[in-house]
């Protein structure tokens, strides 16, 4: 698989917003890694260090009302989004040709603010 984006520093990217999305009153779950190398079913490591090719990075954020967030970010530029915004709007969104991490975290502000509506400063 093709190393579009770096999963390491999407990580980091993201935890810069955790503490501004957990401030707005959501759960966010720890990240979860995938290792590339690893034989199948590959398991799903919280611990990094666990990881030594990593091609995937996910996160479960919820909110009230039974709103969720999964995504799945795979360093081949795409992700598996779905959400349930707590109400009757749920199902996958689109997120193919992610360039860069710094696009995948211009989209998680987006994809938090449509599940989630507007969190301050946190969009």
């Amino acid at each position: 698989m093709d190393r579009v984006v770096d999963l390491d520093e999407a990580a980091v990217l993201m935890l810069e917003r955790v503490a501004r999305w957990r401030a707005a009153g959501l759960e966010v779950g720890e990240m979860t890694w995938r290792d590339w190398e690893a034989k199948w079913p590959q398991p799903l490591e919280t611990d990094r260090a666990r990881v030594n090719d990593p091609d995937s990075l996910g996160v479960v954020i919820s909110g009230s009302a039974e709103a969720e967030l999964q995504v799945v970010l795979f360093r081949g530029g795409w992700a598996d989004v779905d959400f349930f915004d707590g109400g009757h709007d749920f199902g996958a969104l689109p997120a193919s040709d992610i360039a860069s991490s710094w696009d995948f975290a211009a989209r998680m502000d987006q994809w938090v603010a449509r599940v989630f509506g507007s969190l301050g400063s946190v969009q």
